[in-house]
């Protein structure tokens, strides 16, 4: 068994893995030479042992039996002692911050015996028996899972009873009487007495700790941070020092830096007379920490110092607890703080500026999330909110407007100037042109990769999906939420960075951010924030290896991506072009009983896909545009099958003759397909509906050579979709090559496919035979590696997989290394095995997710694709990948 417990003076920052954060920095702080307690730090490695056998591992006692003598040495004093005892506090420490996510003891070591000594040696009778239900609350909450009303009812009753109003007016004999009552709670509760040897006290404490790694709280922020649930929590034991000694006693927390805007100065608080807990509780209102230097000003200059000292030895915004005893200062901890995002990239370029660090360390201090935050509007957070429900924040922003259940009717009232939120149970493709028209959308089903999720997220459009609270009637106009009924015109709110839905209207604050990225907000324009991000993604754009396109399918998403500084795109999905009144000529198209039927529908579909095709290549011009040929799950272009035979029925009862919707239904049910995502759609498509193929691919390339005749300089590149076998790209290839070869662009645009099925990762080798290029279509492969259907598995049980541990995050949010992810690395080698310059990029929603462009650059692929209001994150992550 490895070492258990290190000594504070035998540690150093660098060993957060082993000793937790908190224990890593106490002993650096140590290292230092700044006053800290002294103490010892049980690692990370004990806890998981615990959790893993329920026991605390034997050869534990004995090393804090060895470290309770040496801290004993040092303090000279010992546990229990009763005339002058030494108390400890038992701290939790992850590696990762989890502020107050898990458990902390103070005061560990009092007893009955050892309260009056206290009492004796400080001369502070008040201030001991004080310590004392302090340990015994604390001790009864963490250690005994009592209800922690239980005491503050006490706490309560006895300020009533006094006559008090906060808890320093209690005296000595008050505080006494508490103890007594906090005791008796605990024998009702346990049916044993208070623990009155401190060593027991000590080691029950201990265990608390590990066990609240597991604690419901804790794993639900781990989950939010995506922090691993197999690390464990190192255990703090430290000397106590006391801020409640007295008025010239005290505990503070303070910021080298403002954690909110980043601008340097004195930022913190501090409470005379208190234990560090009761600034966290807010019990009693705090003083600015610039009011330290009025009430103790050595202790402020000496802290002045330390903070500065711990900046410049960190090389960041510290995050400082620190408590005075009678005048004397004591470091409780310290660590690099949390910020928020608008901080962190001033703080980044301000520290630049100092010349403390250079702008590679600059660029890593910031992440693509915390520019996601930055980018999307925002509503104002001192305004009144009325929250109905909280649901998945899908795409992120804030968007008011009136309830409207239709993408009619959303067309409509945008068309009359007003602004509404689409509220469905789950959108469809037919609902493309309500989202547009929508200022948010809003679903009772579905996750983050639903229908509305994605293509919301593609438009920059605010989405919130799966909220499962509300009944949303379509036919009845209405939404019920627990009771309250909301009608069509009412105005609701829905925050997509939250998942929050409020009633009525809720003041938005637009993002200066966005302003820059369109062009419209010049980076030396006078705002910081602006200018810090600028200098990032600038740099970021000089040291990234990962080009970064965008998926788009419109030449307006082509003309916002290439503002957000899209290098391409890398993803042209053609079946959201037959939407609205096209969609009946590709119905009829694949309805067609005759050739002559068939060549009809194709012939009224070419010339607007050449018009397409000519616009967004246009606004393309010079970049590379990637098409993939149509690829819907057929279902999406056919009437509902229960909707024709309601018409049917009707019709026939009524007596009438259902001519086309008969024919239609019988069309229907026998095209009718179980499971449409795994049915007749993609390569299948194209190669059972003759022509289909090869009516985009003309489209495409007379749209090429009608620009290259105007002086402009398309780049298409042509990519097929869902192939499994070599056979099924060599068919569909030597259809596309004598389309091209017709037109006169023949050898002129790659011809390539996505990689979206495992067996197409297994054989990559084979298919980049045939193949310029690979695209990985991660989203499906995704659903095929899994089994998953993204539609459905989301609401259904992913939340009790996250809650159970299997899933850190979603699959279908960030990549699934070992799976999926395993899958793209032998598709990226075998492919380069056959062509070592074969090009390689990802298409898929994970194209935008930080954690995944790493993965990405990793693995070697030559670009990232995704919606254009992500482009700017994927270009701050590319350029983060390259410094990992």
């Amino acid at each position: 068994m490895p070492k258990l417990v290190y000594d504070f003076a035998e540690g150093n920052k660098d060993l957060k893995e082993l000793l937790g954060g908190k224990g890593a920095n106490l002993a650096e702080m140590t290292n230092l030479g700044l006053p800290v307690p002294p103490g010892f730090t049980i690692t990370t490695d004990a806890c998981r042992a615990y959790l893993k056998t329920g026991a605390v591992p034997a050869e534990l006692a004995e090393e804090i039996d060895r470290h309770v003598d040496l801290l004993q040495q040092k303090m000279g004093k010992k546990l229990g002692q009763a005339d002058d005892p030494l108390l400890v506090s038992v701290r939790s420490g992850a590696a990762a911050s989890m502020p107050g996510m898990m458990e902390t003891v103070l005061n560990v070591g009092l007893t009955d015996d050892s309260v009056n000594g206290l009492a004796h040696q400080s001369g502070n009778p008040r201030f001991a028996w004080d310590a004392y239900r302090r340990l015994i609350q604390m001790f009864g909450k963490t250690v005994l899972g009592m209800n922690g009303d239980v005491f503050e009812d006490a706490l309560d009753a006895a300020k009533a009873a006094k006559g008090a109003r906060t808890d320093l007016d209690l005296d000595a004999d008050d505080l006494k009487a508490l103890v007594s009552a906090f005791k008796k709670a605990v024998h009702d509760h346990t049916g044993q007495e208070f623990p009155q040897d401190p060593r027991t006290q000590m080691d029950l404490a201990i265990e608390a700790v590990f066990g609240s790694w597991n604690s419901e709280r804790a794993i639900l922020y781990r989950r939010q941070e995506r922090i691993p649930g197999d690390l464990g929590t190192a255990v703090n034991i430290c000397s106590m020092v006391f801020g409640n000694l007295g008025m010239d006693s005290g505990t503070g927390v303070a910021f080298t830096r403002d954690p909110a805007t980043g601008q340097q100065g004195v930022y913190g608080d501090y409470l005379q007379n208190a234990q560090g807990e009761d600034v966290v509780a807010g019990i009693r209102n705090t003083v600015p920490l610039a009011e330290l230097e009025r009430i103790d000003k050595t202790s402020y200059d000496e802290l002045m110092n330390i903070m500065a000292t711990l900046e410049g030895h960190y090389r960041d915004l510290c995050d400082i607890e620190f408590t005075v005893e009678r005048g004397k200062l004591w470091m409780l901890q310290t660590r690099v703080g949390k910020r928020t995002a608008a901080a962190a990239f001033r703080i980044a370029t301000s520290l630049v500026d100092e010349g403390v660090i250079d702008l590679d360390e600059a660029l890593q201090r910031v992440n693509g999330a915390q520019l996601a935050q930055l980018m999307f509007p925002r509503f104002d957070a001192d305004a009144a909110k009325d929250r109905i429900t909280k649901a998945i924040a899908a795409s992120p922003g804030a968007a008011s407007g009136k309830i409207v259940f239709t993408s009619a009717a959303a067309v409509e009232a945008a068309e009359q100037g007003e602004k509404v939120i689409l509220v469905r149970r789950e959108t469809n493709p037919d609902d493309l042109h309500g989202m547009i028209a929508a200022q948010g959308i809003l679903t009772s089903r579905g996750g983050k990769t639903s229908h509305a999720a994605v293509v919301a997220r593609g438009m920059g459009k605010t989405c919130v999906c799966g909220a499962e609270e509300l009944d949303v009637n379509v036919a009845q106009g209405t939404i019920t939420v627990r009771g309250t009924v909301l009608e069509a015109g009412e105005v609701i709110s829905i925050d997509g960075t939250t998942g929050e839905v409020y009633r009525g209207e809720v003041p938005v604050v637009p993002s200066p951010v966005v302003q820059y990225f369109e062009g419209t907000l010049a980076p030396d324009a006078g705002d910081d924030l602006v200018a810090s991000v600028h200098r990032l993604i600038t740099h970021a754009d000089d040291v990234r290896r990962l080009g970064v396109r965008a998926n788009a399918d419109t030449a307006d998403d082509a003309a916002r991506a290439r503002r957000f500084g899209a290098e391409g795109i890398g993803l042209c999905r053609t079946e959201h072009m037959f939407l609205g009144e096209r969609r009946e000529s590709v119905e009829r198209l694949i309805l067609a009983d005759t050739d002559a039927d068939r060549e009809t529908a194709l012939a009224e579909l070419e010339p607007l896909q050449r018009g397409d095709f000519l616009e967004l290549l246009d606004a393309m011009d010079g970049l590379p545009v990637t098409i993939r040929l149509i690829d819907p799950p057929l279902h999406e272009f056919l009437p509902s099958m229960e909707e024709l035979a309601v018409k049917v029925a009707v019709a026939r009862e009524r007596g009438e003759e259902p001519g086309h919707d008969a024919a239609l239904l019988a069309a229907v049910q026998r095209l009718h397909e179980e499971n449409p995502m795994l049915g007749l759609r993609g390569v299948r498509l194209g190669l059972v509906i003759p022509g289909l193929f090869a009516m985009q691919v003309r489209a495409i390339a007379e749209a090429t050579a009608e620009l290259r005749s105007r002086g402009k300089d398309p780049r298409p590149e042509i990519m097929i979709p869902l192939v499994g076998a070599i056979q099924e790209l060599h068919l569909a290839r030597d259809e596309v090559e004598a389309v091209l070869s017709d037109v006169g662009v023949a050898g002129e645009i790659p011809i390539g496919t996505m990689i979206e099925l495992p067996r197409a990762a297994v054989i990559a080798d084979q298919i980049a035979e045939s193949a310029d290029f690979f695209s990985f279509g991660t989203n499906d492969l995704t659903q095929t590696t899994w089994g998953f259907s993204r539609d459905d598995v989301e609401g259904a049980f992913f939340s009790n997989y996250l809650e159970k541990g299997i899933f850190a995050v979603s699959p279908f949010e960030s990549i699934d290394r070992e799976g999926v992810g395993a899958l793209v690395r032998t598709g990226v080698d075998r492919g380069r095995a056959t062509k070592p310059d074969l090009k390689l990029g990802v298409c898929g929603e994970h194209g935008g997710d930080p954690d995944s462009i790493h993965f990405f650059h990793e693995v070697g692929l030559d670009y990232v694709s995704c919606s254009p209001f992500r482009i700017p994150v994927a270009r701050l992550e590319s350029g983060r990948s390259s410094l990992d």
